[in-house]
C-alpha cells in the first residue's frame, strides 16, 4: 500500500521566485529555498508573472496561472527539479512568446530628425 505524504506536508504560506531562487515559507516554520532553474517555466518567465502565484490543493501546491505552472510542496520538500522533457517546455515557450507576456526587448532611442 502506498501512502501520500502529501497530507502529512506542511502548507504553504508564502511564496518568492527571484531570478535566481525559488523560496517557499511553509507552516512549520521552514524556509526551503531552491534554484529557480529547477523549472524552467519560472526561470525564462518575466518577473511580474513569477510574482503571480495562487495556492492550490489547500496550501500543498503552488499555480502560477500566467506560467500555466504547477508546483506541490512534496516536490520542493523531496528536491525534485521539474521532469518536464525538452520537447514541452519548447512548446511552453512558444505558446508563452505567442501570449505577448514574454519581456520585450528594450526600445532603441530614436534620433531626432531635423
Amino acid at each position: 500500500m502506498t501512502t501520500s505524504t502529501l497530507t502529512n506536508s506542511p502548507e504553504i504560506q508564502h511564496v518568492e521566485a527571484t531570478d535566481e531562487l525559488l523560496c517557499v515559507r511553509l507552516s512549520d516554520g521552514r524556509t526551503v529555498t531552491v534554484p529557480i532553474i529547477w523549472y524552467p517555466r519560472l526561470s525564462h518567465a518575466h518577473p511580474r508573472h513569477r510574482g503571480n502565484w495562487e495556492l492550490i490543493g489547500r496550501g500543498h501546491g503552488i499555480h502560477w496561472p500566467d506560467l500555466d505552472e504547477d508546483i506541490s510542496v512534496e516536490n520542493i520538500l523531496l528536491g525534485r527539479p521539474s521532469g518536464e522533457c525538452a520537447s514541452s517546455f519548447a512548446r511552453w515557450k512558444k505558446w508563452y512568446r505567442q501570449k505577448g507576456v514574454e519581456p520585450a526587448a528594450q526600445p532603441r532611442c530614436r534620433k531626432r530628425r531635423r
